[in-house]
Order: structure tokens, then C-alpha cells, then sequence
């Protein structure tokens, strides 16, 4: 879209809403941008599912007319679509993913291109419509992202409001694809802004019940539906097995799709990537026909005891003992999952994680169950158990706990699985996070040297840079220069720190005050030492470009109050550990203060 279609959008909109954008930081201008927000996520997600379903239902036809023949080649098909509309329409700009939206917030400086409002949805429909092993959740997730964020932008707003209506479009996008208002406002919040306050929370409730509202006009109802009558006691060391279980295989996914995503990153031809890739996931579509797309209607018809459905179709649809024989499709399934999703996004298709996590921990609680059956321990509820699947998998990739048991509750129903789910989703968790320290999202970061901006007080200290903190009164002093000539320059400053430079202003070490004060009753020494044979040489210093985190440590490795800052040997000034603390008092301040 052009910059001169967004500005008529823009002034429509202040036609339509004038009080809004005369003020839009009161409360009823939040309000109301906030159902805005929500309605335009939820429209959106109607259109991108509706239009994956008919892609799906255009697929299914032509496996009925010409088997699976044709249908293997559809991934390649959207996968090659997908990369041509990345190079020509968007001119090779596009980012996948919620990585950089993660990294945007947590260093403070949020800025998503208008264009990201609209390319996920091409996008999205083009790898996922035609078989891509990928969700739409992150492009929706990622979508609405934008349009909140860029509402903000287009109102002047600041950071705050900017980070309050991306959490909004980001919970009315979850909300609005599964029909889970509560996950999706959960889902913002864990995985996109770490903070939570009551009054940050209203209008991102409102967005997502907006949202909500909009996608039940065309597909009511919940995503799975699941018949149980509760849970019991005996099968808890089964759930604890399970936790376990999706915890390791949420170690394997994070693992195998980060790396062959990373594999395909170094090839250089699009083209030959987006050949290479697609026909992989073809193949293993070939193989194992339940990869095709989402996989959520492999998950349907195992709650509906359909199993034969998996390997219907499949070219191992061959006379074998069917259990075992099922037993080992689930299993193989469990593992080509995430290879597959690795090879849909790293060939050039969009989609996201969260879809093949649900899919991957279904077939991990099927597989057990049966198992445990087929070898005479127990039979369990095998419903039971790929419901609270879903949720182990989806929180031990994702690293959001509570966003697996809500959007499980919600999207089956199954609300009286909560203590099942909570036993399942923190084993999981806990086992994911020990093996592997990153979520899918935050390991790309940390892999491009960034910090965990997760974590509260690293992305408060991320939005402080070494620049605005550079003191600079500081007097420095020529490696040549006696005794004498020091205590001159010494008398004319206000600090007790010295930095030594040479004539082009290279850094080569510091003296302290404390270091010379016997030396100065020494007047026989005046004329004869110099600053170089006093000075102290330790490699205790700071860049312009480094992180707070490495600053915070290095005073408190050194155990300093003052570093030396020098950029290509250069020496630039100091920077105080009292500044960093009087800054990060103030950022913590202002992100307390109430938004309504």
C-alpha cells in the first residue's frame, strides 16, 4: 500500500473519530481506539481463515479427483508464490516471526512498517493456504501488531501508548484466529510486553473481546471439541510422563527449526532456496500426508477417535499390524513436524509455531496413551491427554505457561482440565527452559548477540544507551608528563579520576587520585616520574555500542563507580554507575504511571 493510500485512511479515520484525534491519550479516546484496534484484527483474522479454509477445501477436491499426486506439489507452489511476492510487490522487505517486534519493545524504539499491516496476510495465505507445515497464529499475531502500533504512530503517541495498542492488536489477533479471548490477552502479555497493570490490562481486555466478537460472526464455536468427564487421580504420574515428554520433544522443536531456518539463511539465491525448501516439504507431505498445512485436521479426527483417517491416502496405507503401525506413523509425525515447519519458513514461506506446537502435542499425548494401552499398563483418556498435549508442547516452545492453559481451556472446552493441564504445561516448561535457555522467538535474538530483553530489568536497562550517559569534564593528562605537570592539571579539576591519551587522543589507562597522595610530599620526585610510570593499564573499559547489561556487570566485576569509555582506542569520557541507577529509577517510574 502506498504512503498516499495510507494518509486517506488516516484522514477517514478523523472523520469518523474527531475527539480521537484531537486528544487520543484521554481515557475515552483509549477506550475507543481500543475497540477499533479490536475490530480490525478481528475482520482481519475472518479474512486470512476464510481464505485458508477455502485453500484447504480447493486442496482436499483435488486429492479426491487426482489423488495425492498433484496435492504434494501445492507447498512447493505457495512457497514459491510466497517469495515472489516478497521480492516484487514489498521489494524484499519483509519480516517473519515476532522476533523483531520482541526486540523493538524491549530496546524501546517501536517502529513496524505500515506494510506489515497487510503483507503477513498475502503471505501467510499464499505458504499456509497451499500446504505450507506452518500456523497463521505469528502472522496474526504479528499483523495486529502492526495495526496497533501504527495507529499509535500516526497519532504521535509515545512509547507507552505505541507498546499499549500493539498489545492490544496482538491479543485481538490471537483472540480473533482461535475464538480465545482470554489466551489472547495472556499471549501479549507473556510473550510481548512484560508488564501488567490494571490499567494497562483494560483496553487490551476490550480489544480482544472486540475481536472475539467479530470472528464468532463466521466461525462460532470453539476449534476442537472435546467430550470428557473429567479427569483422575491415578492417571497423574501419566501426566507428569507427558510433561516430561513434551517437554524434550519442545527442546527438539526450538532446536531443528531454528536450525534449518538458519541453514537456509546462508544460502544466497532466493530462488534456489525457495526450490530447495519447498520441495522438502513436499516430499515429507508426500510421505506423511497429516503434514499438510496446519495439521489441525489430523488433531480433529484422533479427539474423534478416527485413527485410521492419519494414514488414509498415505503411501504407507499398506497391511501391517495397524496398532504398532500407528504407533510408529504418530511417532515419525511427531519428529517431521518441526522439520518440516523448519523448511516452509527457511525456503521463504510466512507462517508460525504455534499451529505445529498444538499439532506436535497432540500426537505426543496420543502416542502415550496408546502406547501405555497397547503395552497393558493402563488405558487412559486418550482426549484427556491430547488436549493437555497440546498445551505442554505449545508452553515449552513459546515459553508462555499460562497463555497453553487458557487457550487449551478455551479452543476445547475442556475447562475441567485445569489441574491436568497445570501439571503438564509447568513439567514441560520447567524441563524446555533447563535444556534450552531461549523460547523459539528469543533464541533468534540471542543468536544476533542481543540481550534476553524478556526479562524485566534487562529490557528497562536496553532502552538506556552509554551515549546519553557520557560525562565528559573529566581532565586528561599526556602519558609523558612529570609528576609536576600532573599536580597542575590536578588542581584545576573537580574529579578525582585522570584519563592518560596521547597526542591523537588514544585511551592508554587512568590514575586515581588515592594512587599519587604519598607521592605528593615527595617534591624530589616532581621533575623525574612521569604520568606513564604511575598510570594504571587494566583493560577495564566501555563502547559506545555496548549493552547496559555488560555495563551493569562490569561495574560490578571491577567493582567500580566509573569507567572509561572508548570507542576505536579513543578515549570519549566516563560514564558514572550512580547515572545508570538514577536513569533506570527514572525509566521504572515512568513505566508505573497509569494509562487510564
Amino acid at each position: 500500500m502506498s504512503r498516499k493510500s495510507s494518509i486517506k485512511i488516516l484522514s477517514r479515520l478523523k472523520r469518523l473519530l474527531p475527539n480521537v484525534f484531537h486528544d487520543p491519550s484521554t481515557k475515552t479516546s483509549i477506550i475507543l481506539l481500543s475497540i477499533l484496534i479490536g475490530a480490525i484484527a478481528g475482520m482481519i483474522a475472518v479474512v486470512l481463515k476464510s481464505s485458508v479454509n477455502f485453500s484447504h477445501e480447493l486442496a482436499l477436491s483435488l486429492l479426491q479427483r487426482y489423488s495425492i499426486k498433484i496435492v504434494f506439489l501445492l507447498p512447493l507452489f505457495g512457497i514459491i508464490l510466497t517469495v515472489l511476492f516478497v521480492k516484487y510487490p514489498l521489494k524484499g522487505v519483509h519480516a517473519k516471526g515476532l522476533s523483531d517486534i520482541i526486540h523493538s519493545i524491549g530496546k524501546g524504539k517501536i517502529d513496524i512498517p505500515f506494510q506489515r499491516t497487510y503483507s503477513h496476510i498475502i503471505a501467510s495465505t499464499l505458504t499456509v493456504g497451499l500446504g505450507g507445515s506452518v500456523g497463521l497464529e505469528a502472522p496474526i499475531a504479528a499483523t495486529g501488531a502492526a495495526i496497533g502500533a501504527n495507529i499509535g504512530k500516526s497519532l504521535k503517541l509515545n512509547f507507552k501508548y505505541k507498546t499499549l495498542f500493539l498489545a492490544c492488536g496482538t491479543a485481538a489477533g490471537i483472540s480473533a484466529i482461535f475464538n480465545s479471548p482470554i489466551a489472547g490477552v495472556i499471549f501479549a502479555f507473556e510473550v510481548l510486553v512484560s508488564e501488567i497493570s490494571v490499567p494497562f490490562l483494560v483496553p487490551v481486555l476490550i480489544s480482544s473481546a472486540t475481536a472475539a466478537v467479530f470472528s464468532n460472526f463466521t466461525h462460532s464455536g470453539q476449534l476442537f471439541i472435546l467430550v470428557t468427564q473429567g479427569w483422575i487421580l491415578q492417571a497423574i504420574p501419566f501426566y507428569i510422563l507427558l510433561g516430561v515428554f513434551c517437554g524434550l520433544i519442545s527442546v527438539y522443536t526450538i532446536r531443528s527449526t531454528f536450525s534449518i531456518e538458519k541453514y537456509f539463511q546462508s544460502i544466497e539465491n532466493k530462488f534456489y532456496r525457495a526450490l530447495l525448501g519447498g520441495l522438502g516439504v513436499s516430499l515429507l507431505v508426500f510421505l506423511f500426508l497429516p503434514l499438510f498445512g496446519e495439521g489441525y485436521l489430523s488433531v480433529k479426527q484422533v479427539l474423534r477417535t478416527e485413527y485410521y483417517s492419519l494414514v488414509q491416502n498415505s503411501v504407507f496405507a499398506i497391511p501391517l499390524p495397524f496398532d504398532w503401525f500407528l504407533l510408529l506413523f504418530v511417532f515419525l509425525l511427531i519428529m517431521l513436524k518441526p522439520i518440516a515447519a523448519g523448511l516452509t519458513v527457511g525456503a521463504g514461506g510466512d507462517g508460525g509455531i504455534i499451529a505445529p506446537s498444538l499439532f506436535i502435542g497432540a500426537m505426543c499425548g496420543f502416542f502415550l496413551t496408546q502406547l501405555f494401552r497397547m503395552l497393558g499398563i493402563i488405558d487412559l483418556n486418550t482426549a484427556n491427554f491430547i488436549a493437555v498435549g497440546m498445551a505442554g508442547v505449545l508452553a515449552g516452545v513459546i515459553r508462555a505457561p499460562l497463555t497453553g492453559i487458557f487457550l487449551i481451556a478455551e479452543i476445547t472446552g475442556g475447562y475441567v482440565l485445569f489441574v491436568p493441564l497445570m501439571i503438564v504445561v509447568s513439567t514441560s516448561y520447567f524441563i524446555s527452559k533447563y535444556f534450552e535457555k531461549d523460547s523459539i522467538y528469543t533464541k533468534v535474538l540471542r543468536e544476533k548477540g542481543f540481550d534476553d530483553v524478556t526479562n524485566k530489568d534487562v529490557a528497562l536497562l536496553s532502552k538506556i544507551s552509554i551515549s546519553e550517559l557520557i560525562e565528559k569534564d573529566f581532565s586528561s593528562v599526556n602519558p609523558n608528563a612529570t609528576l609536576a605537570q600532573f599536580l597542575e592539571v590536578m588542581t584545576h579539576s573537580k574529579r578525582n579520576i585522570f584519563p592518560v591519551v596521547d597526542e591523537q587522543n588514544n585511551y592508554l589507562g587512568l590514575i586515581y587520585l588515592d594512587d599519587i597522595r604519598e607521592m605528593i610530599l615527595e617534591k624530589e620526585l616532581y621533575d623525574i616520574l612521569l604520568v606513564y610510570e604511575i598510570m594504571r593499564t587494566d583493560n577495564c573499559s566501555l563502547s559506545v555500542d555496548e549493552s547496559m547489561t555488560s555495563v551493569i556487570e562490569k561495574f560490578e566485576k571491577f567493582d567500580k563507580w566509573n569507567l572509561p569509555v572508548v570507542q576505536k582506542g579513543k578515549y570519549i569520557g566516563f560514564v558514572s554507575k550512580s547515572a545508570v541507577l538514577t536513569l533506570y529509577r527514572k525509566h521504572v517510574v515512568q513505566q508505573a504511571e497509569q494509562i487510564i
